[in-house]
């Protein structure tokens, strides 16, 4: 059951921003309003300076990649005899994926990559998660809003880095977590779990090479505890209670 307060923050964004946000969805005691990207700025510089609604701080930023949402392969409210079912099943799924697989996408034209911002009202003590889409899939480009909260900056580069998110108008997006010579971006659905390439130190060069990946590919089923015979009650009854003090802890 969703809270005065939040309610009272619904009511205030679609009034305030109108026909600025394309939706504003209110799910488990949460906020989340999606924007386009031409309004992003105007959006955001509103959230912040407007009176009512106060939303200073921006606390986290991520990048979000939608091409499989709904897909799942870890089906892990049951469990087999052979585990659960990730790495099981035949057929694409991310744990399968390697060089050359083809990514089959169900999200749609201008709907694969979002930049996702979760803010933070300290004066009405309100959170809220912002939400805006990339239009071409094939090249992502959002606007900074390095203008708007400063702390945007590294924020950005992180979902650049891992995602391939441009954000334009950025002072210097660069990678910040993976090596300056890494190729692809490691977060994206259809990155191979063994990477591209691998490096090491060449003694005889005196420097970092980089070669293809020599990994074996291979995928792992978690261990899975199972209500099996070990945990039976046909022995003894101080075995038994020995084996339900066990398996309790």
């Amino acid at each position: 059951m969703m809270t005065k307060s939040l309610q009272q923050l619904g009511d205030s964004l679609r009034e305030i921003l109108a026909d600025k946000l394309v939706s504003v969805v209110e799910s488990f005691n949460e906020i989340t309003a999606e924007v386009s990207a031409e309004n992003l700025i105007e959006v955001a510089t509103t959230l912040r300076d407007n009176e009512n609604l106060a939303f200073q701080q921006l606390i986290d930023l991520c990048g979000v990649d939608y091409s499989q949402f709904g897909q799942v392969e870890w089906q892990t409210n049951e469990a087999s005899r052979s585990g659960f079912s990730r790495g099981v099943e035949t057929g694409v799924t991310m744990g399968r994926l390697q060089f050359g697989d083809d990514l089959e996408s169900v999200a749609s034209e201008g709907r694969r990559f979002a930049a996702v911002y979760h803010l933070i009202s300290y004066r009405h003590n309100h959170r809220m998660r912002l939400k805006v889409f990339a239009s071409d899939d094939d090249f992502p480009v959002v606007p900074t809003v390095t203008g708007v909260w400063k702390v945007a900056d590294w924020y950005e580069r992180e979902a650049f880095d891992l995602f391939g998110i441009l954000f334009a108008g950025h002072p210097d997006l660069r990678r910040i977590l993976t090596d300056y010579g890494f190729v692809g971006h490691p977060f994206r659905k259809d990155f191979p779990l063994v990477g591209h390439v691998e490096m090491r130190y060449d003694p005889e060069k005196a420097r970092v090479v980089y070669e293809p990946v020599s990994i074996e590919p291979r995928v792992l089923v978690p261990r899975v505890k199972r209500e099996d015979h070990r945990y039976l009650s046909d022995k003894p009854a101080g075995e038994a209670e020995l084996v339900e003090t066990n398996k309790d802890a």
